[in-house]
């Protein structure tokens, strides 16, 4: 039980890098791309976020 949640912190951990590498290296993009996805309707906004949830599957998959 303990690798399981040492598992899910590397992968949280991974999660929070990947988050900052973007404002931190190019805050101007990164602010224009969520103004931009600030103002998609909710429908967009779950298209979005169910083709990540598919990305993600199938890259654990592998």
């Amino acid at each position: 039980m303990n690798g399981l949640w040492d598992n899910l912190a590397f992968a949280v951990a991974l999660v929070l890098v990947a988050e900052g590498l973007l404002p931190f290296l190019s805050p101007r993009t990164w602010r224009n791309t969520f103004e931009q996805l600030a103002k998609l309707t909710d429908g967009q906004l779950r298209f979005v976020g169910l083709a990540l949830l598919l990305i993600g599957s199938i890259l654990l998959a592998l």
